[in-house]
């Protein structure tokens, strides 16, 4: 099915942002997760263009941001033109403060090694 959107919404992370922006005025503003959710939900799954291939990006959109599972067409980011939104997902990745040990099974060890934080933010060209 063929997008009903004069421009699709891009799904952007900090890899492909940079293609995305090349040139132009853009207008960035943060969101809640409700927020991210309600956006993704208003577009239907032929209207977004999923601009990078993460699958811890993946599972925030559906596992934490309870987004309903859809089948993306996936793309290089291309430049975005104007009137053109997309919403960017930003992985925050630090070592954790604390590394607590624990013993899953039998014999093996599991340690935690790092703190993933997320935030999100709507883009729109300007000019």
């Amino acid at each position: 099915m063929t997008s009903t959107l004069k421009h699709p919404l891009f799904l952007l992370d900090d890899k492909s942002l940079p293609s995305a922006i090349s040139q132009g005025s853009y207008r960035i503003v943060n969101l809640t997760f409700d927020e991210v959710k309600a956006i993704m939900d208003l577009h239907r799954e032929e209207d977004m263009i999923c601009c990078f291939e993460n699958t811890n990006i993946e599972s925030i959109i559906y596992n934490y941001l309870h987004v309903e599972k859809k089948q993306f067409e996936y793309t290089n980011a291309q430049q975005m033109e104007v009137g053109q939104d997309g919403l960017i997902f930003r992985l925050y990745i630090m070592p954790s403060e604390s590394q607590p040990v624990i013993n899953p099974y039998f014999g093996s060890e599991a340690k935690k090694i790092e703190n993933v934080f997320v935030y999100c933010q709507l883009i729109s060209r300007t000019e």
